[in-house]
């Protein structure tokens, strides 16, 4: 039997480079002769993936209930559990992932207000205990990630048109949470230029991957 993969994910608010450090992750493990598998929350499935439309989207006159955000959420983990990370977990190869629960409990549990009991009752009903081995947390000032939103152009999503007082909630939560967990979780200064960030995320697999053989 093959020996199980890690879990790896990449969380922070909008505008911190997850996508481009997410890629230098992907390389670093595959350069190790590691099998990878590259996915995203919400989405990583056909199924999750038209959730995910439904969540971003901003258009339309029916505003979405938090509860029902929160489900929907949920229920595109369920689908991605199913389909994608547990059988490429259990095949031997890692996991690496843009966003995952720490995500939740971070906008829909500091943004959105939902009780944190709440949210973890649904993480233990679909995860069944399955956690990331490791989470980077991109971590930067509000203002300065705002700016690199807007400098991004094009049309925003239904979150990234929230107010700053959310994007600061949703920091404050994910920094509560790495304060809680820090053997799994590493925050790092995505406020540092693209190389030194891209060091620090290094020395961080390297670190890790080490103990973990």
């Amino acid at each position: 039997m093959a020996e199980r993969g890690r879990f790896i994910t990449l969380e922070g608010g909008e505008g911190v480079g997850k996508s481009t450090n997410l890629a230098r992750v992907v390389e670093w493990l595959e350069a190790r002769g590691l099998e990878v598998v590259q996915t995203r929350e919400p989405g990583g499935t056909p199924r999750a993936e038209a959730i995910r439309t439904l969540l971003l989207d901003p258009a339309g006159d029916e505003p979405l209930d938090d509860d029902a955000e929160l489900l929907l959420v949920f229920a595109a983990r369920a689908q991605h559990l199913a389909r994608v990370v547990r059988p490429a977990l259990e095949r031997g190869a890692w996991v690496v992932c843009d966003r995952f629960t720490d995500a939740t409990f971070a906008y829909q549990g500091g943004g959105r207000g939902i009780p944190a009991p709440r949210i973890a009752e649904l993480e233990r009903f679909v995860q069944q205990g399955l956690e990331p081995d490791l989470t980077l947390l991109l971590d930067m000032p509000v203002e300065a990630a705002q700016r690199r939103v807007a400098a991004r152009g094009g049309e925003r999503d239904r979150f990234e048109r929230e107010r700053a007082d959310f994007f600061t909630a949703v920091r404050d939560a994910y920094l509560a949470r790495a304060a809680a967990a820090p053997r799994r979780i590493a925050v790092i200064d995505a406020s540092r230029d693209l190389a030194a960030v891209g060091e620090q995320i290094r020395a961080t697999l390297a670190e890790r991957v080490a103990a973990w053989r």
